[in-house]
């Protein structure tokens, strides 16, 4: 491909316009994730939809949900896609990171199908929203692992942003098409065409990430050494040139970390869980890591209002609860844009500390002045909680939102990488399952004092990051690993450690990397060499270089 032999620079350094495309493709799986979260949304308030799926006789004959079965229609899709989001490690590692993506767009779809074929059984059209959830917890998965091995350091955080970026336009679009099709909500083509479009927007990624090079680390932990150099190349627009400089310098720093791996041999779920001397830092510690920071990520409480939105703000008396979805879609769009530049400009631990602080006072607010007027007989209620939904979805947008996918993206080693990511979106899904199916019986109960549950879990997230995240912004994924291993470095100054070779996060001593003892180390690459840095001089290199 051409493409591979192009390329532009960002933050100084060669970005190939191939690894931008793989960037912008594999993001359609986030736009699937948020388009289908939009979706219900606007469909639970479709006189046809309630007619034909609801329980309950209204005395004009229209008919609602109970809250159980609504609880239960929204909800199972998050549990196919913990269960997606589990069985993804196989074949993410059986098949490669392309044909994992590819194989979750098959499942979305054939849910997609079910759905559209329901008519009048509400079970019928759960068990599709099951199965569609089954392709997009693959996806879920697979996207910001694949973008993190592919996507070079200088751009890493801001390409694993753009996943949450597109969950944010695909919500956007669906609040767009809800609000188009609202005039027809008497017919079955209402929520019939949310749903088909659902397919039409899944086959870009499918075909598309098959055009894309494959992982070139998941290449490597093949043997497929010159695969992986090609890959590495074409990412780097330097296809015509795969020796190049920049391009040893990357392999260099994967295989000194990669053949370590290998001698303690093939990662298993255990050792996730249970300590084990096989050479990985700090690996069970990560695991839970992870699985903490993306359950807090759903309990931070955004889809109570990205589900259930329309429906809340209807029972506050809102005139237009679409409308309103509209506005709060598009404030989650743009500042997730703002997200982007965050995410590089600051890193990781900042923007998720001071966003749970921000988060929580405004969902303090809004439960606040729920609970205190009732919005419903009340204007300035209703009006005061639509500007803190929409200044607490701001926060997310450009913290939360993004910045999860990232830390999940660059803390495993690759010995468990996909199983580790696996349990961080399974924690992820576990707590999306919670709170669609909660909510309703939440506010059937509390109402908006449900909000004070945010705020608490608001406040233990930022706990969370401030004792426990490493700050792992412009490292290269073999150096977040090296962080990791160093005892004498905390979370909180984590982010003054600085790799073996390196001036600056952002800068290779270039004596270090080329000179000419390095070059006879038997890092050569090459000949596919496999002997590595003894162990007591790798120590030596790690604890001169600490800062």
């Amino acid at each position: 491909m051409v493409l591979g032999k192009k390329s532009i620079k960002i933050n100084g350094a060669d970005i190939g316009v191939e690894a931008i495309l793989l960037g912008a493709v594999t993001a359609i799986g986030g736009f699937l994730f948020g388009y289908d979260t939009g979706q219900i949304s606007g469909m639970l308030l479709f006189s046809d939809f309630k007619n034909r799926f609801g329980q309950i006789t209204k005395p004009d004959g229209s008919k609602e949900f109970e809250s159980i079965i609504q609880s239960l229609l929204v909800s199972l899709m998050s549990i196919g896609t913990l269960l997606g989001s589990l069985t993804s490690s196989y074949t993410a590692t059986w098949w490669g990171r392309r044909k994992s993506l590819t194989f979750g767009v098959g499942l979305f779809i054939i849910g997609n199908v079910i759905q559209i074929t329901a008519m009048h059984s509400w079970v019928h059209m759960m068990m599709g929203r099951f199965v569609a959830g089954l392709g997009v917890g693959t996806l879920s998965v697979g996207v910001p692992m694949f973008q993190s091995e592919c996507s070079p350091r200088e751009i890493r955080g801001a390409v694993v942003a753009s996943y949450q970026l597109l969950i944010t336009f695909g919500i956007l679009i669906a609040n767009i098409v809800n609000y188009g099709v609202r005039e027809i909500q008497e017919q079955d083509a209402s929520w019939r065409i949310v749903i088909g479009l659902g397919i039409f927007f899944s086959l870009p990624l499918g075909v598309g990430v098959l055009l894309v090079p494959e992982s070139p680390r998941w290449l490597a932990s093949k043997e497929d050494w010159e695969g992986a150099r090609m890959s590495m190349a074409r990412l780097r627009g330097l296809k015509h040139d795969p020796h190049n400089e920049l391009v040893e310098d990357d392999m260099k720093e994967m295989r000194e970390v990669l053949e370590r791996e290998r001698t303690a041999a093939a990662g298993t779920w255990k050792e996730c869980f249970i300590p084990n001397k096989n050479g990985v830092p700090k690996q069970v510690y990560r695991t839970f890591l992870g699985i903490g920071i993306h359950f807090l990520q759903q309990w931070t409480g955004v889809n109570y209002f990205f589900y259930y939105g329309a429906t809340i703000f209807q029972s506050a008396g809102i005139q237009d609860p679409i409308q309103t979805q509209l506005i709060l879609g598009a404030v989650n769009v743009f500042s997730t844009l703002f997200g982007l530049w965050v995410v590089e400009r600051f890193g990781r631990r900042w923007p998720l500390f001071i966003g749970a602080i921000w988060q929580a006072s405004w969902l303090a607010v809004f439960a606040s002045m729920g609970t205190a007027l009732e919005p419903d007989q009340n204007k300035t209620s209703g009006i005061v909680m639509i500007v803190s939904a929409a200044l607490f979805i701001a926060s997310f947008a450009c913290t939360w939102g993004p910045i999860a996918w990232v830390v999940i993206g660059e803390s495993f080693p690759l010995r468990t990488r996909a199983k580790q990511a696996s349990l961080a979106t399974a924690g992820n899904w576990l707590g999306n399952f919670m709170i669609s199916f909660l909510t309703p019986l939440a506010t059937d109960g509390i109402g908006y004092a449900y909000g004070y549950v945010f705020v608490a879990t608001n406040i233990m997230g930022a706990l969370l990051v401030w004792f426990f995240l490493y700050e792992s912004t412009s490292l290269s994924l073999e150096n977040v690993d090296l962080m990791y291993s160093e005892p004498g470095i905390k979370p909180w100054n984590s982010h003054k450690w600085m790799p073996p070779g390196y001036i600056t996060r952002m800068q290779r001593d270039d004596e270090y990397f080329h000179h000419p003892e390095k070059e006879s180390d038997g890092l050569g690459l090459g000949n596919g060499s496999k002997e590595t840095h003894p162990h007591e001089e790798r120590e030596e290199k790690v604890v001169n270089h600490r800062v």
